[in-house]
């Protein structure tokens, strides 16, 4: 329970944390564009079982792995890109609890 508790508080609490602080004017709109980072999520279809309690993503799915990870730290410096890679590492951290908390 408290890992469900964590991962699913992280996914929607990290973001709007986010939003507040580094982006007080604009924090809603910075907040949703931070959630549609659940795109990544897609790459869950391509388990088998899609849905496993016990299983760690990170480096399992695609969207998931350490070169994408890479790729979602690179788009932080480009301005355009910045809010929604902020949502994508903040998605990865709410899904990395699944690996440390079993």
């Amino acid at each position: 329970m408290l890992k469900f508790c964590l991962h699913y508080g992280l996914h929607f609490g990290l973001p709007l944390a986010i939003a507040l602080v580094f982006f007080k004017k604009t924090w809603l709109k910075s907040y949703l564009i931070m959630l549609s980072a659940f795109i990544i999520d897609l790459d869950h279809l391509l388990a088998n079982p899609v849905f496993d309690p016990s299983r760690c993503s990170i480096n399992f799915h695609p969207l998931h792995s350490y070169y994408a990870i890479v790729v979602y730290a690179i788009l932080l410096i480009p301005k355009p890109t910045r809010i929604f890679a902020l949502g994508l590492l903040a998605h990865i951290i709410s899904d990395s609890v699944d690996c440390w908390l079993i």
